[in-house]
Order: structure tokens, then C-alpha cells, then sequence
């Protein structure tokens, strides 16, 4: 049975506004912040104890690859200006954060990840894995969560709350950038401009529906020993309109996508702080 998406596509649409905007909700009670260090953005989101969104902030860099962290010193750089920039809109210290990991990446890989928010001067509370961190926003307890990011293709396996099955495979929106890139004989840089810009999406999504396709392909394989009834897609790589529906097709199992899907993993991991 699906879940309900309607209040928490309410708070991811709240939470996109304050990021777009450089805004800040009121709040109440003790903040809480996740850090996501995504391939193609690091995104950092502030909630309240009630998990509302009260502040966020997004930067493109290219400081991880396939889970792991490739330009220490400039992640670390970034997150400390994000967290400068949003202590002085807030007007408090945040001194605690949680951070993600796609499902399967090695222990030192995840210590390196946790090791940039430490740097960057937040005490790390908590590392969890991606896909359950946007299951905490979704308010999902059954299902198949997919976290389509721009290195890799997350998923985890939910039931009755719990967290059956996690498993993660390299293929992501960089590879949807790199067919592009090559069908159209341009640079990555250029592809990627034309990957992100909406008014282009009926020209660039069948050149890239291949990869969709593969993504649904490795998640009909992980998915293949257990019961699944909805599969939820996040990440900012599922963002065409048709992704959806290439993997209900492929997989064969009811496939849902929340609003604003780059931001639902970075705001389940403050939720999840």
C-alpha cells in the first residue's frame, strides 16, 4: 500500500523555499542539522524538534565520487563557510550535525565522510544510510526506498519500520551527464547544463532513458527476494518527469516521487540527527 505523500511533499516544498530564498522559519526547541555530501551538491538542512524545516543551504561541488570523499580540504572548506553562513541567518552555534552514506560503502569511507562535518567543527551524532534517511521524511515504514544520486543508485528495503536490505551500485546522474556529453559531442560541463535545464528535458531524456532503465534494472535485482509493494524514488538525478514511470514499467511495482527529490535525503538526515 503506498504511502500518503501529501504532508511530507508539504514540508519538502516548505524546506525548497527556504533554500532557494536564503529564508528562515521560525522554530522551537533544541535545532537539529544533517549534512549531505552529495556527488554533485552538499547540501545542508536545519529542522526543529518538531523536524520542521527552519533554514538550508545548497552548493554544487564535486568533492565525492561513488561514496567516497576525493577533495578532503575543499569539502571540508564548504561545509565550514555553509555552517558559518547559516549560524549567522539563525543567530545560534550549530554544534551538532548527522551525515549519510550510500548503502554498502567501506567503514574507512564512511569515517572520511563523518571526518569532513568533525572538520568543518560539528560534532557528528549520527551516520546513516541514505535511502532510510529519506524514508524518515516520507514517513515510510514498507517499501523500497532509491536514492538516485549522482554517483550511484541506493536502495533500501523497509518493513514494518525496519530495515531489511540495503545495497548500492555505481550508477547515477553522472552517467546520465557522460552519455549526454558524448551524444552530443560537448563537454561534461555543457552536459550537465543541459541535464538541468527543464526546457531541454524532451530532447535530453531519450538520450538518457537508457541509463534510467539500467537504474530500474539494478533495483528489479535487489528487489527480486522480497515482498515490495511501492517503490519511492529520491535523488536529484530522478528528476525528469518520466523517471517514474520508466521504472514502474521496468520493475513492475508501483513507483512514487516526491516532490522536490534532491532535498528529501538531506532533510531525513536532520530529522534523523
Amino acid at each position: 500500500m503506498t504511502c500518503n505523500l501529501e504532508n511530507p511533499n508539504q514540508t519538502l516544498l516548505e524546506f525548497e523555499q527556504l533554500v532557494r530564498e536564503g529564508g528562515v522559519a521560525s522554530w522551537s526547541g533544541e535545532l537539529k542539522v544533517g549534512v549531505d555530501l552529495g556527488t554533485a551538491n552538499i547540501v545542508v538542512a536545519v529542522v526543529d524538534e518538531n523536524d520542521r524545516p527552519v533554514a538550508g543551504m545548497s552548493v554544487p561541488s564535486h568533492v565525492v565520487r561513488d561514496g567516497i570523499v576525493v577533495d578532503y580540504v575543499h569539502a571540508v572548506s564548504t561545509v565550514s563557510k555553509m555552517k558559518a553562513a547559516l549560524e549567522e541567518k539563525l543567530g545560534v552555534t550549530l554544534t551538532k550535525a548527522a551525515t549519510a552514506i550510500p548503502p554498502g560503502i567501506i567503514s574507512g569511507n564512511v569515517r572520511c565522510i563523518a571526518n569532513v562535518v568533525e572538520g568543518a567543527g560539528f560534532q557528528v551524532t549520527k551516520v546513516i544510510d541514505e535511502p532510510s534517511a529519506a524514508a524518515a521524511v516520507l514517513g515510510i515504514s514498507s517499501g523500497a526506498v532509491v536514492d538516485v544520486g549522482g554517483g550511484t543508485t541506493g536502495i533500501s528495503i523497509l518493513e514494518k519500520g525496519e530495515v531489511l536490505y540495503t545495497a548500492d551500485e555505481a550508477t547515477g546522474g553522472t552517467h546520465m551527464t557522460l552519455v549526454l556529453a558524448g551524444y552530443y559531442r560537448k563537454s561534461t560541463e555543457e552536459a550537465e547544463g543541459m541535464k538541468k535545464d527543464p526546457s531541454r528535458e524532451s530532447e535530453v531524456f531519450p538520450v538518457v532513458r537508457p541509463v534510467v532503465e539500467k537504474m530500474a534494472s539494478i533495483v528489479r535485482k535487489y528487489i527480486a527476494n522480497y515482498s515490495v509493494d511501492a517503490i519511492y524514488v529520491v535523488g536529484g538525478a530522478c528528476c525528469f518527469s518520466e523517471f517514474e514511470s520508466i521504472f514502474e514499467k521496468e520493475i513492475g511495482i508501483h513507483t512514487v516521487k516526491p516532490a522536490v527529490p534532491l532535498l528529501v535525503t538531506p532533510l531525513g538526515i536532520a530529522i534523523s540527527a
